[in-house]
C-alpha cells in the first residue's frame, strides 16, 4: 500500500478522533459508503487502541486500509502495526518516527507546516505529507509551496469541512482530511459532492 494508491479514487481523508470502538466503526462504515478509502484513527489512549483494532477489522473485511494517527514516538509505530494499521500519520516530524515506520514497513504521513518542514522530509524520502494546521496555513499556502517542491503532494488537516474542501483542493491540496463533518447529514450529501467533482 502506497498514498499513490490510497488516495487514488477519492480527495477525502476520514478522522476520528476520540470516538470509542463503536462510535468509530459506524462513522468508518459511513465513510466508506461516501466512497472515502482513508480511514484514520489517532492512537492516544487505550480506548483508542480498542477503536483502531475495530476499525481495521472492518476494514480488513471491506479490502480498505486504514491507518492510526496522532503517531509521535518509535513505540507507537510497533504498537499501530500490531492492531493492524497499514500506514501512519503524525502531527509532526520526527525523523525517528519516519525511520521506525521505515523499519516496519509502514507508509507515514507526518505533519509539516514550514518550508524547512517539507525540504527535511523530501531529504528522509517522502513525498506525502499531512499540511497541519490547514485552517490556520490558509489555501495561499499551498499555492507558495507548490513552486519549490512541485514534487510533493499534500493532504490538508485541521480545520476542514464541507465548506471549504473544494477551496483547499483547488489551492493545490491533493486531499483533504475532515472529522466531524462526517456526523452532519448536511455535510455529508455536499462531501459526496466534493468526491464526485474529483473522481479520479
Amino acid at each position: 500500500m502506497d498514498f499513490e494508491t490510497l488516495f487514488q479514487r477519492s480527495p477525502v481523508m476520514a478522522i476520528l478522533r476520540g470516538m470509542g470502538p463503536e462510535r468509530s466503526a459506524a462513522l468508518a462504515s459511513t465513510a466508506w459508503d461516501l466512497g472515502i478509502d482513508s480511514v484514520e484513527v489517532p492512537l492516544q489512549t487505550s480506548d483508542d487502541e480498542r477503536s483502531l483494532a475495530e476499525v481495521c477489522r472492518l476494514g480488513a473485511q471491506r479490502g480498505t486500509s486504514v491507518g492510526a494517527g496522532t503517531i509521535i514516538t518509535p513505540e507507537q509505530v510497533k504498537l499501530a502495526k500490531s492492531l493492524g494499521a497499514q500506514y501512519l500519520v503524525s502531527p509532526g516530524l520526527d525523523p525517528r518516527v519516519v525511520e521506525a515506520a521505515h523499519a516496519e514497513g509502514l507508509p507515514i504521513l507526518p505533519g509539516v507546516a514550514t518550508p524547512s518542514d517539507v525540504q527535511l522530509a523530501v531529504a528522509l524520502g517522502l513525498s506525502w505529507l499531512k499540511a497541519f494546521p490547514a485552517a490556520w496555513l490558509g489555501t495561499e499556502w499551498f499555492r507558495h509551496i507548490r513552486g519549490p517542491f512541485p514534487q510533493v503532494r499534500f493532504v490538508a488537516t485541521g480545520g476542514i469541512d464541507a465548506s471549504n474542501a473544494i477551496d483547499y483542493l483547488d489551492a493545490g491540496a491533493r486531499v483533504v482530511a475532515v472529522g466531524s463533518a462526517l456526523e452532519d447529514p448536511a455535510q455529508l450529501e455536499a462531501l459526496a459532492t466534493v468526491i464526485g467533482s474529483r473522481a479520479r
